[in-house]
């Protein structure tokens, strides 16, 4: 499993870093968590065949987390159309919403592209990549994903109300080679006493604001046993 960082800003656009998006590469296919930017260019800008992407696992309905989706389906409804990904939403009234759009722009929503409600427990399955959705409390309709590719785990936390509160307790009960946790909504320091319980030693900052990496670097410093990363877009990690 190989991760690609497109997009590893909070909740607006810095210089160099765009909003939340990660590829996940495995078997041949393609994956996305969130997809807070116009992934869709960077793929063409890498040049990664846009057909490879058998999934996209939105966390929440934010912006920096799901306004790239517009450009996504408008571009595989009418020219990438040898595409057909699943799209993983929270709020599935959002599907009427991009098809209604996408009227307004001229085409209409290519019924092979699927969409299917994010809820907890056991969302996907491909022979290749399983996620598990984990029910989060930053808003009323978050979720952090567990994803598995040959015997490897990833966490991907999403955002978060407070470690303390919602941090998904399936990195405490199964194995886990790396935490992706985001940096913007509280001191990274609240992550210390969930990290010591975890069963990870991987762990990268996405999301992250600025105000927070002074925090992320005391993380770093009072745990020298283990890998911890600011994460910068275009960084890419095999797992």
């Amino acid at each position: 499993m190989k991760l690609t960082f497109f997009g590893t800003s909070h909740g607006v656009p810095e210089p160099h870093r765009h909003c939340s998006c990660t590829l996940i590469e495995a078997d041949g296919n393609c994956y996305f968590i969130d997809m807070g930017m116009m992934a869709l260019d960077e793929l063409v800008n890498r040049g990664i065949a846009v057909d490879r992407v058998r999934a996209v696992f939105v966390t929440h309905m934010h912006g920096d987390h799901a306004d790239g989706l517009v450009e996504f389906v408008d571009l595989l409804s009418w020219y990438y159309k040898t595409a057909d990904p699943q799209i993983f939403l929270p709020d599935p009234k959002a599907v009427s919403i991009l098809s209604d759009w996408l009227v307004c722009l001229g085409t209409q929503l290519r019924p092979e592209i699927g969409f299917g409600k994010v809820e907890a427990g056991m969302l996907y399955d491909d022979g290749v990549l399983k996620v598990t959705a984990v029910k989060t409390a930053h808003t009323g309709n978050s979720y952090a994903y567990y994803v598995q590719v040959d015997g490897k785990s990833v966490l991907f936390t999403g955002d978060l109300a407070a470690p303390a509160k919602d941090f998904p307790k399936i990195a405490f009960e199964q194995p886990t080679d790396l935490i992706l946790c985001e940096g913007a909504h509280f001191p990274a320091v609240d992550y210390l006493p969930v990290f010591a319980k975890s069963k990870a030693r991987r762990f990268y900052f996405n999301h992250y604001a600025p105000w927070n990496i002074p925090n992320i670097l005391q993380v770093k410093q009072e745990m020298p046993d283990s890998e911890i990363v600011l994460a910068t877009d275009g960084l890419t990690v095999e797992i």
